[in-house]
């Protein structure tokens, strides 16, 4: 989770860590810090809370300095705190790190520490880790890069780390594990970040440290090794990112940004795969292994909270489509039991940062038992990216808001092509069901749009209903998911209580709670399972539950029963999750920014997780 920083060259380096901590909010902001290296002099400043307020209590400090290190903290080892904030300092006060990750068997060596006379003034297993470091270096008489090598090889668990040592004074070292790092190569200065955007405005060149890499970081020098010492030639890739994705551009929020971005970044997913004049989806990750997908004994979609969802969708998408069964698996459950896996199993991988630990972890387990991998990622580069077989990116761009928006209907775009294709393929579907299926999907940014358009009709529902301490949203059919993710995205944004339910299921036990406090959210679109949702509309109406529902334009019925009512364009069932999310979204967003809450910032939560 965590948002490290760093930079060697001839520029201040305070005013670029701190800038590219404020950019890797979304990845931590229980607080913050700074060391700066001049003159074998280490400076280090630590705040608890969000980063401006490390800013502010630097106001009049001397921070020159041409190398730092930055941390915006997402709390795992310590209660969030001055002292448990990053970077931590060594015992003897030489050597300074930042780490995203987890050690994991930190306690034990803590206990050797202790053995032998250190003493720790933080909670965290960084610190610990630190002081091993240093403790492994005094023993062994070596460099801090050979320390840090030994020292890694004895521990277990997750961890990007940045040190600067006193006597180095313009080198900053580096090692990752599980947590993302990418080094952005300028002229006479080196970048480094948790991911791209600290970067961007400065180079577009850089290089993505793979796990078990370390590196080591002059101003005019970049050196990557393995553990083994053994030198790795650094692969340079050029960003495909414009500043401009990265800045708020007017609004008010991340989040309300990506939201009303989704006309475009759902056509930039289907733009070059969809033709609807030909009448043909090409994806090059599906139709150069079209055979293994075809011969799939089963599909298993693994994944994540929002993007957990988003299998959802796909499993009942490919099941009706292609034929071929799916399961759909939480990564951090499918890691530590014992699942079976065989070749031929093919596993769709959803994550939109790629680095989702539990994902990864899971992966690499199928992997080992010889299934194909399918990445379906936003991040290019990113670890899903290269673990996978194949795969497809989502090209939502970057997400800053913390609450997935865009990335998640990317995501929904891109596995509603891999279905199609393969049912072409196939022979599972129709010519005329084909044809019909690209041309409604080609539709969907034009009626995104339209429903943005009517934003304000959604804001003033979330005015209404804000106070509400519980909400219950019910979907049947591809719109089940959604129904989930609605409930979810209430429950990040506001601090809400919500549950979503299959709307059947909730004669099963959650009708207990209807009463005419209740708001309750249909997705009650004209569908197959239309007829029937009405009746559940019904049953909740008799017990006085306040009913908000999202209808296709004209339908009076589901109208005539909702105490509000949010219209949508008419589509095909398979594509209607694509639109029926949209007024979620919004409504989330608007009850939360009426509750005054930081939407974008959403207390305890962090847009990547990286660790456990």
């Amino acid at each position: 989770m965590c948002g490290i920083v760093g930079y060697t060259g001839q520029r201040q380096a305070y005013p670029i860590v701190l800038k590219g901590l404020k950019r890797l909010e979304y990845r931590g902001y229980d607080s913050s810090g700074v060391a700066l290296l001049k003159d074998k002099h280490l400076k280090v400043f630590k705040k608890k809370g969000k980063v401006a307020e490390l800013e502010e209590s630097l106001i009049g400090t001397d921070i020159d300095a041409n190398i730092g290190i930055g941390h915006t903290r997402w709390a795992t080892h310590g209660e969030p705190s001055d002292r448990n904030a990053h970077p931590h300092t060594s015992k003897s006060g030489r050597i300074a790190m930042i780490h995203n990750g987890i050690i994991e068997n930190y306690a034990l060596i803590k206990q050797d520490l202790l053995k032998k006379g250190y003493s720790f003034t933080s909670d965290t297993d960084t610190e610990v880790l630190l002081n091993f470091i240093e403790d492994i270096q005094t023993n062994n008489d070596c460099t801090v890069e050979e320390a840090l090598r030994i020292a890694l090889k004895r521990v277990t668990g997750a961890y990007c780390i940045l040190l600067i040592e006193q006597d180095n004074p313009d080198t900053i070292i580096a090692a990752r594990k599980g947590s993302p790092l990418v080094i952005g190569i300028g002229k006479g200065e080196h970048f480094l970040a948790s991911d791209a955007s600290p970067i961007i405005e400065y180079t577009k060149e850089v290089v993505y440290v793979n796990d078990y890499e370390l590196a080591i970081v002059k101003p005019d020098e970049l050196v990557l090794k393995n553990l083994g010492n053994e030198k790795v030639t650094p692969f340079v890739t050029k960003l495909d990112m414009d500043l401009a994705a990265i800045e708020k551009g007017g609004y008010d929020h991340f989040m309300i940004k990506e939201i009303f971005e989704q006309p475009s970044t759902i056509f930039d997913c289907l733009r070059g795969r969809l033709d609807v004049k030909e009448g043909s989806i090409k994806m090059s990750g599906v139709d150069d292994n079209i055979e293994q997908l075809l011969n799939a004994n089963r599909i298993m979609i693994i994944a994540c909270g929002t993007s957990w969802h988003a299998g959802l969708v796909a499993e009942y998408i490919i099941e009706e489509l292609c034929r071929i069964p799916v399961e759909v698996e939480y990564a951090s459950e499918f890691r530590y039991r014992n699942p079976i896996v065989n070749k031929g199993d093919v596993i769709i991988a959803i994550s939109q940062s790629g680095e989702t630990a539990d994902t990864i972890v899971a992966l690499e387990k199928a992997k080992e038992n010889g299934a194909f991998i399918f990445g379906v990622v936003n991040a290019v580069g990113s670890s899903i990216a290269r673990i996978s077989n194949a795969g497809a990116y989502t090209h939502a761009g970057p997400e800053i808001g913390v609450a997935s928006t865009k990335a998640f209907t990317g995501q929904l775009a891109v596995l509603m092509m891999v279905a199609l294709n393969i049912a072409k393929h196939k022979k599972t579907i129709s010519q005329e069901k084909y044809d019909g299926l690209i041309k409604e999907l080609q539709l969907v940014p034009e009626k995104v749009d339209a429903i943005l358009k009517n934003a304000d009709e959604i804001k003033a529902i979330a005015e209404k209903y804000k106070d509400a301490s519980d909400f219950l949203f019910l979907g049947r059919g591809y719109n089940f998911p959604i129904a989930l993710e609605g409930a979810l995205k209430l429950k990040e944004i506001s601090y809400i209580h919500a549950e979503g339910y299959p709307a059947a299921e909730m004669k099963h036990g959650p009708i207990a709670l209807v009463d005419e406090t209740l708001p309750v959210v249909f997705i009650a679109t004209n569908d197959a399972y239309h007829e029937k949702i009405v009746s559940n509309m019904q049953e909740i109406k008799a017990r006085k539950g306040r009913i908000i529902s999202i209808i296709t334009e004209g339908d009076s019925i589901s109208k005539e029963l909702s105490e509000d009512a949010f219209a949508i364009p008419a589509t095909d069932e398979i594509i209607a999750p694509l639109l029926t999310v949209i007024p979620l979204q919004l409504l989330s967003y608007y009850v939360g920014t009426a509750k005054g809450i930081d939407v974008d910032k959403p207390r305890n939560l962090a847009k990547s997780v990286t660790v456990e």
